[in-house]
């Protein structure tokens, strides 16, 4: 869901200048102006593994199918081609094509997904940078997103694709159908780490702050002592995002005026992540109303119902799917350092007419950073005194959940990271 706000809000050219200008270091990547000749509290950079959020690295597409929705959509091609972040599918007519490759099916049987027949679909870079520095393979200033800690990372005496690499994976679904994706993780950190003789920093955002905590909640405790410095989170959802139950009701277009909510809804319904981001219960309270129509009311209690009255019964069984994989916030047993934004105004409920589920509500706002609500993001505080490692808190007033990334404080804080003894 982020990098829809990269496609409607170009990204400032000049903030990203002034952010390498002042972070910039020499090629030593030690803090020069804090150790100055001390050589006892110089300290080797730590590898860096970036995680992405919901959205947040390219994917990629091979077609054979045996039928497609309409005439102009490509039936079959001889290599792989960009799909996400692809703008010149995302606009009228194209847009369908994309939506039926994109789109996942749900066997209820077996409890996973697979692409509509003839449609393979893969994650290009994993290990490398460029599939979460730039969605858009062009380059667009509108689909940048870690393309400014990635450049910061480099003046400090990093490398793109050695001690700074990412960890792109299918966003479309939750941790349950990615388990090589978590083999692969583990392998690379381990490399990154032998090679720099020392653990290794993990930097997620979004939705990537999830798939982290699964990740390390899986990991003996022994291992995360060896191979893991610190995991910094920006912009976590830790119980959920309120705005996930727009994209599920009525489809969420992000003010795109080109793109229906109502057509890309199915795409969006069938994304097993976008089901596991829903609101949970050990956060929000039991009484407030996510979603009011003239005839129910729904809370974090109902969404079985929720779901049968929007006519896509297969949500709850994909909730119930995903629903406990980090549900209870095990603490991760590392270092944390939780970044989030506030003081933005962010979807907290929605409120339909009697046409229900099919017209676009009134929306109800309250603080978070334009898509994580601000009581889910903070709650990387239960973990205070839960574990030994410690867990510090850093609220970003008037930070966007995306242009964050791009903020000069977040840059220098992940500075302070990588850098302390």
């Amino acid at each position: 869901m982020a990098a829809w706000h990269r496609i409607t809000a170009l990204s400032s050219l000049l903030q990203v200048g002034v952010l390498l200008l002042l972070f910039s270091a020499p090629s030593s990547g030690r803090p020069l102006e804090k150790c100055a000749g001390d050589k006892s509290c110089m300290s080797p950079r730590p590898p860096v593994v970036l995680i992405p959020g919901d959205l947040g690295n390219q994917l990629e597409a091979k077609l054979d199918k045996p039928s497609v929705v309409h005439y102009i959509c490509y039936k079959k091609t001889e290599d792989f081609f960009t799909l996400w972040l692809n703008l010149e599918l995302l606009v009228p007519v194209a847009i369908d094509c994309w939506i039926d490759n994109m789109r996942l099916i749900y066997n209820r049987s077996t409890h996973t997904t697979s692409s509509p027949p003839g449609v393979d679909i893969r994650v290009p870079g994993f290990g490398q940078t460029f599939s979460v520095e730039y969605l858009d393979p062009s380059k667009h200033s509108v689909g940048m997103y870690f393309f400014s800690i990635v450049q910061a990372l480099v003046d400090w005496g990093y490398t793109r694709d050695v001690d700074v690499r990412a960890a792109p994976y299918d966003w479309r679904k939750a941790p349950n159908e990615n388990k090589k994706y978590f083999l692969a993780l583990q392998i690379m950190i381990e490399d990154m780490a032998k090679a720099a003789g020392g653990p290794v920093v993990l930097i997620a955002h979004s939705m990537g702050n999830m798939y982290t905590l699964y990740f390390l909640n899986q990991q003996p405790q022994a291992w995360k002592d060896k191979y893991i410095k610190a995991f910094v989170s920006l912009g976590p959802p830790w119980a959920g995002v309120a705005k996930t139950l727009r994209v599920v009701t009525s489809g969420d277009n992000d003010n795109i005026p080109v793109i229906s909510p109502l057509k890309i809804r199915s795409q969006q319904r069938s994304a097993i992540s976008t089901s596991w981001l829903l609101p949970y219960a050990h956060s929000w309270p039991k009484d407030q109303v996510l979603v009011q129509t003239p005839a129910a009311n729904y809370t974090v209690l109902d969404y079985k119902r929720f779901y049968s009255d929007i006519g896509f019964e297969d949500g709850w069984l994909m909730r119930q799917d995903t629903e406990t994989l980090v549900a209870d916030l095990t603490p991760p047993g590392v270092a944390v350092h939780c970044l989030y934004g506030s003081g933005i105004p962010t979807s907290q409920a929605f409120q339909y007419s009697d046409k229900f589920p099919d017209v676009e509500p009134t929306v109800v706002y309250g603080d978070g950073d334009g898509t994580v609500n601000l009581l889910s993001a903070i709650q990387c505080r239960r973990w205070v005194g839960k574990q030994k490692q410690p867990v510090t808190l850093k609220e970003l007033p008037g930070n966007e959940h995306v242009n964050m990334l791009l903020n000069i404080t977040t840059v220098a804080y992940i500075k302070t990271v990588l850098f302390s003894p």
